[in-house]
């Protein structure tokens, strides 16, 4: 038995017995590639990436179902009547709600009719002072119907999203689906969810009132507005400041929200849409009532999420204001008509809404 008392590793197999003359050193590492480094790094944000999103997907995924199935109707949708494959109306009411007035004034009304073969949407949109005469209601502000049929409710056992579907749909001559309503708050969340949206405010906007908290400051131009200037967007009507600022009316207040309407379609698309979507559906849900079908509401997210703003149709009905009313313009109003009706029937036609050449309020 022999030692090693060199200190030095045993030679390999093969390896001859003495290194004498040998020309050989020894094999020189391979430098790293800087390219393979950099590769390597933008592999690892991918799957950290994936990753992510994947997890995401999963929070967006479980908020969505949790919210959904609190908010609509555990109500079973038949396979025919799906959002997937049949055309659905809705009547959206957007109440002036709020804790500190309690009052539930529809100042936003919109009905809206989606064909899922054409991917396509038509919003009529009503002035909140529109006067309505119809058989079997009294005559009334169109905005008003909403809480009358509230206070009512105990009374005539019949709720009061379902006394405007069916008012909504004698009116408009169309059978109106679902109907939803939020209030401001859910406004304002929403916008704030999606990290505010881009508007161009046509002039300058100053209105303050202390019981609400209400304080609309508004420059004209170009502006990302947060939830709470958007909402005073749309609902600026007068100025009580100094120096006092242009007062609007009806048309003016539908157009606007159309315009943030527009804006929000495609701020949903962008990154923010994309990161703020969970804030969207959990502040929707706090802040709406709808008869939606909780699976419903899922085939309509699947169908028209990724709807294209130029595919969706916006219709404001104009009017003559004579105090207290504003009285519609009937051509303007039987082409609105025509649309839904079209839309429904997944008749594509351009826009042949006339011109309005009537005076809105003061």
């Amino acid at each position: 038995m022999s030692s090693n008392h060199s200190g030095l590793p045993p030679r390999g197999k093969g390896q001859r017995g003495s290194t004498k003359g040998s020309k050989k050193g020894p094999a020189p590492k391979k430098k790293s590639s800087g390219i393979k480094k950099f590769f390597k790094f933008v592999l690892t944000l991918m799957i950290i990436g994936v990753i992510g999103i994947g997890l995401y997907a999963g929070y967006l995924f479980y908020t969505a179902d949790q919210v959904i199935d609190a908010t609509g109707t555990q109500d079973e949708v038949a396979p025919e009547k799906s959002a997937k494959v049949k055309p659905i109306t809705m009547l959206l009411l957007g109440t002036d709600y709020r804790p500190q007035t309690g009052t539930h004034l529809s100042d936003v009304m919109m009905v809206i009719a989606m064909n899922p073969e054409t991917k396509s949407a038509t919003v009529v949109s009503l002035p909140r002072d529109t006067k309505l005469e119809m058989n079997g209601y009294k005559t009334n502000k169109i905005n008003a119907f909403y809480p009358n049929f509230l206070a009512a409710e105990k009374k005539t056992g019949t709720s009061a999203k379902q006394e405007m579907k069916t008012m909504m749909s004698k009116f408009f001559d169309i059978d109106i689906d679902y109907v939803t309503v939020l209030n401001f708050q859910g406004f304002r969340d929403v916008v704030d969810a999606l990290g505010g949206v881009d508007v161009n405010v046509d002039a300058n906007m100053c209105y303050r009132d202390t019981a609400d908290g209400t304080n609309i400051n508004l420059k004209k131009g170009a502006q990302h507005l947060n939830g709470e200037d958007a909402l005073g967007f749309v609902r600026y009507r007068k100025s009580n400041c100094k120096p006092q600022t242009k007062g609007s009316d009806d048309f003016d207040r539908n157009r606007r929200q159309n315009e943030v309407l527009h804006a929000l379609i495609d701020q949903a698309k962008s990154l923010n849409g994309v990161m703020g979507a969970g804030k969207v559906i959990e502040s929707v849900g706090k802040n709406m009532e709808t008869d939606l079908e909780s699976q419903q509401m899922k085939n309509m997210i699947q169908t028209y999420w990724s709807i294209s703003k130029e595919n969706v149709d916006f219709m404001p009905v104009t009017g003559d204001w004579k105090s207290p009313y504003v009285y519609l313009h009937q051509d303007e109003l039987v082409a609105a008509k025509q649309a839904l009706k079209n839309q429904i029937a997944g008749i594509q036609t351009p826009d042949t809404q006339p011109e309005s050449s009537g005076q809105g309020q003061n």
